[in-house]
């Protein structure tokens, strides 16, 4: 390591740090605003130039708003359309007949880790927070758990989703390991969801029992309105299946792009098309228009009362847009001042030797997810997806760190563990 990697990681650390002091303090600093000075901040200390640094923070913005901004937006419409016909409200109410309070957890884990397949985290938990909302809400109002029914419900979804993202391809992690190592998608695959069951179930709906009872968590109630308050029409009910397809549709066509990626061939016609429509914002699109066909203009509803259903479902999201925008450019400014290059340098200062190719006998598959169960590893303030469970949840920076920081750093050390289990035995053809 050099002088200059140590002055990296510890202005890195420093900016967490007062990152984590401008919102809690007596300062009460807005995220965003506490995002922005912090990349400006860490900016100029790791002697980033002033237009270089200015690029970094709206590129990381802009990219981040692109990536995910998008999707939440549209998330949102499609959530306003199923409370407001009463879907979510169905499927809640489904759920809780079948399931008991204490197996509400598995189930929901069960609902996230199928979503969780061919969704990145993010995507997964837009689709998921009005179902999350609407179990959640009618726990509270039953008292039937103590503590946060918000928890008790989203940490299980939350460790399912985060399995999933970092264990098994087609998610970006995963396969870009595999790229680089040049092993088997199938093979790693099969060892991604081995590893993420024990996962799920650990920091999942056993964390959940342990952490919900310590927090009183609780959304805005105007998000909580949007996803959770809504009753289907008496005369004209929704059925469960229906709901179910209206509310699962982007999944489905993600997963049919999934499936293409591993079983068509990339230049034909049917994978071009299966990667078209199970692009994110296209999935979500053909979401929301599906659900606005089927549930309002096949039923005769008002199409005045759904557009303006519709504006009014973004505003609860535009302030969890815009800090999730400033914790893109947080992230995108550490990357360009080169802090993990120093990390990198950092770890081979412990002299290991290198894992690829030191062993003609490695097995690459397990290497692979190693390096995706190690991407989990707490999840903190320079990651969109931290900052998009906090604002959803309504949480505060110390409830969201023991929620999504703890339950990804248990995916990870649960995953890690089963990795070093499977490579006791023989490897998958």
């Amino acid at each position: 390591m050099t002088h200059d990697d140590i002055q990296l990681l510890v202005a890195a650390l420093i900016s967490v740090l007062a990152l984590v002091g401008l919102i809690v303090s007596r300062l009460r600093l807005h995220p965003l605003l506490a995002l922005l000075v912090v990349c400006v901040g860490v900016g100029f200390a790791t002697g980033m130039a002033p237009d270089t640094l200015v690029k970094a923070i709206t590129n990381g913005a802009g990219k981040t708003l692109g990536a995910v901004g998008v999707v939440i937006a549209l998330g949102a419409m499609l959530g306003k359309v199923l409370a407001d016909t009463g879907v979510t409200d169905g499927l809640a109410g489904a759920i809780l007949t079948k399931a008991s309070p204490s197996s509400i957890p598995w189930a929901m884990a069960l609902v996230a880790f199928i979503v969780g397949i061919p969704m990145f985290f993010e995507v997964g938990l837009v689709v998921l927070l009005p179902l999350i909302f609407s179990v959640a809400r009618k726990l509270e109002e039953q008292k039937a758990i103590k503590g946060s029914a918000y928890v008790y419900v989203g940490v299980p979804v939350i460790a399912a989703l985060a399995s999933m993202h970092g264990m098994v391809p087609p998610h970006p992690g995963p396969l870009t390991a595999i790229a680089t190592l040049k092993t088997s998608v199938g093979a790693t695959m099969i060892y991604g969801f081995i590893a993420a069951i024990p996962s799920i179930v650990l920091g999942g709906p056993v964390y959940a029992r342990f952490i919900a009872p310590r927090l009183t968590v609780r959304p805005d109630q105007a998000l909580v309105d949007q996803f959770s308050v809504g009753k289907a029409d008496p005369g004209r009910p929704v059925g469960i299946g229906l709901g179910v397809l209206v509310a699962l549709l982007p999944a489905i066509l993600m997963l049919v792009h999934a499936l293409a990626e591993m079983l068509v061939p990339k230049s034909s016609f049917t994978f071009k098309m299966a990667a078209f429509l199970g692009n994110p914002i296209i999935a979500m699109l053909i979401g929301v228009l599906f659900a606005a066909i089927v549930l309002v203009y096949a039923r005769h509803g008002d199409a005045e009362k759904l557009r303006d259903a519709l504006g009014a479902s973004l505003k609860p999201v535009a302030g969890i847009l815009l800090i999730i925008a400033g914790g893109g450019a947080f992230q995108q400014v550490l990357t360009d001042a080169k802090v993990g290059d120093a990390i990198v340098h950092l770890t081979q200062a412990f002299a290991l030797p290198p894992l690829a190719g030191a062993d003609p006998t490695l097995n690459l598959p397990l290497l692979a997810l190693s390096i995706g169960c190690g991407s989990l590893f707490f999840n903190y303030a320079n990651h969109a997806g931290y900052w998009m469970v906090k604002e959803s949840f309504g949480m505060t920076m110390g409830e969201a760190t023991k929620t999504i920081s703890v339950v990804q750093s248990i995916v990870a050390v649960v995953g890690l563990a089963m990795v070093l289990l499977m490579n006791l035995l023989p490897p998958l053809a």
